[in-house]
């Protein structure tokens, strides 16, 4: 996920692009609502002439999948799911949506992208912020129950997990509810506006001038200055990195992106893996997936999966696919 300051930068450029919209056309005007929700916080900035009222379906959209997806809301539909020790339960529309298309991208990305992995980010700590090292015989033990091709969808929204095995959204469904909240922007009249949630940057519309939209993406060297600035059209932008998380023990670094065939962080050349897709939820799940493949598989599937990326290796060399206009800052 990108750091917040990418959201914020694009955001800067939107508003101050649209503002010369407004003084041809004074019904048309812009807002932004800050939001916290699923432990993040969320920016939204959209332009529409009732603006009040779609910002007021959005908070109601982003209360409703919290209660769906979150793991530390005890009645949402994933921790029924994990409590059912086996047994099918009935969801949502919106969650058998979303770990459907889950275990897609898990098939697509040859396992990398796992929703049951967890157990093993909560082992190490990342889900409650008491971090440690799992030791190796506990990591097998998890790794036992870590496979999402064993969820079984049935009929009439029905799920059942494999027992003993739990399941954790939070790897895409900020990416999905951005692109969820970009098409309710979009039935209810907005012109234009950037969502970014925790980081996750989706745009849509377009600027009165023409031009791009500018976002800037963080430089994984310190988490805070920017890298360098990308325009896109209508997107989503999404990043993972080991900089975004992380803990220390003993002179080593831990970072929160599990490798699911090792129940450890990922052994990867990359630092940064930025997603430039049309749709939130694939380009959420893709950035954590190509980290843990890292640089030479990613820049493979990137190619015969017709997805653009920007790398940052270990060594802070910087990879683009053709077509990607990345300007580094000097």
């Amino acid at each position: 996920m990108v750091c917040l300051l990418a959201g914020l930068l694009v955001a800067l450029f939107f508003v101050k692009a649209m503002q010369n919209r407004q003084s041809a056309d004074d019904e048309i005007t812009a807002q932004k609502e800050e939001i916290f929700a699923m432990d993040t916080v969320m920016d939204i900035t959209i332009y529409a002439e009732e603006p009040d009222t779609i910002l007021a379906d959005a908070r109601k959209l982003i209360q409703r999948y919290e209660q769906l997806f979150s793991v530390n809301v005890e009645d949402s539909d994933v921790s029924k799911c994990n409590k059912a020790q086996g047994n099918p339960v009935k969801v949502s529309d919106e969650t058998y949506e979303l770990i459907r298309i889950s275990k897609e991208i898990t098939e697509k990305t040859e396992g990398l992208f796992d929703i049951s992995i967890y157990p093993i980010v909560r082992a190490w700590g990342f889900t409650t912020q008491k971090y440690q090292v799992p030791d190796e015989s506990l990591r097998k033990e998890l790794l036992k129950q870590v496979d999402a091709s064993q969820i079984v969808l049935k009929k009439d929204n029905t799920v059942q997990l494999k027992k003993g095995m739990e399941i954790d959204l939070g790897g895409i469904a900020k990416g999905y509810l951005s692109q969820k909240l970009v098409e309710l922007f979009k039935k209810e009249g907005a012109v234009a506006g950037v969502v970014s949630l925790g980081g996750n940057v989706q745009t849509f519309g377009q600027k009165p001038d023409g031009s791009k939209f500018t976002i800037g993406i963080t430089n994984p060297s310190d988490g805070q200055s920017v890298l360098g600035t990308l325009e896109v059209g209508e997107k989503a932008v999404i990043t993972s990195g080991s900089y975004q998380r992380f803990f220390e023990k003993n002179g080593k670094r831990y970072y929160h992106i599990m490798d699911p065939r090792t129940g450890a962080p990922a052994d990867s050349n990359l630092v940064s893996v930025t997603v430039i897709c049309d749709r939130g939820e694939e380009g959420d799940a893709l950035a954590t997936s190509l980290f843990v493949m890292g640089k030479d598989k990613a820049i493979a599937f990137a190619k015969d999966n017709n997805l653009s990326l920007i790398l940052v290796d270990k060594e802070n060399e910087i990879w683009t696919s053709e077509g990607i206009h990345f300007q580094k800052e000097e």
